[in-house]
């Protein structure tokens, strides 16, 4: 999923849930649950094939680099546009935008495993590809073939989550 709906999903639990502690884990375990529904996400090919190290390959990481960047950025931007702060303390304003951050932590862990390979890394990375239920698991239905998902219903099941999590924010 892009970090865009992430951030914004975390920000809603962040400014919903008055309990600061399970704001936080809500936040950080909202990512696994939103990965479980069909999405589209960034291609990694070019990390999985260690182009970023290769002359041909820099132009085009850099390209996959500057689309996070742009997509964290808006996300945040969204954030800022739709969180209804007027109400809450600067501290509590705070925990939204932590809330924001933590909802995409996880991939930071993949992106992290990419440059320093480890035992705990390979564990989360191990877990993190297990919850694309209907994306990457060979075990999943649709790699037997018997659920086909279409490009579009990846993008509507994020404007969904989009959506709700803008009413949230506005809450």
């Amino acid at each position: 999923m892009i970090l865009l709906v992430h951030l914004l999903f975390g920000a809603a639990i962040g400014s919903v849930v008055k309990n600061v502690p399970l704001a936080i884990i809500l936040a950080f375990l909202s990512h696994y649950f939103l990965d479980f529904f069909p999405h589209i996400e960034y291609p990694i090919e070019n990390n999985n094939k260690k182009q970023w190290s290769a002359c041909a390959g820099r132009h085009r990481i850099s390209l996959d680099i500057l689309k996070i960047i742009l997509d964290f950025c808006l996300g945040i931007l969204l954030i800022f546009i739709f969180f209804n702060s007027s109400s809450l303390s600067p501290s509590r304003q705070l925990i939204v935008y932590i809330c924001a951050l933590l909802a995409i932590l996880p991939d930071s862990f993949t992106i992290l495993s990419y440059f320093m390979p480890n035992k705990i890394l390979e564990i989360h990375d191990k877990f993190h590809q297990k919850v694309h239920f209907l994306e990457d698991n060979p075990s999943s239905l649709r790699s037997s073939g018997q659920i086909k998902i279409s490009k579009f219903w990846r993008i509507f099941s994020q404007i969904i989550i989009l959506i709700i999590s803008v009413i949230l924010l506005r809450y």
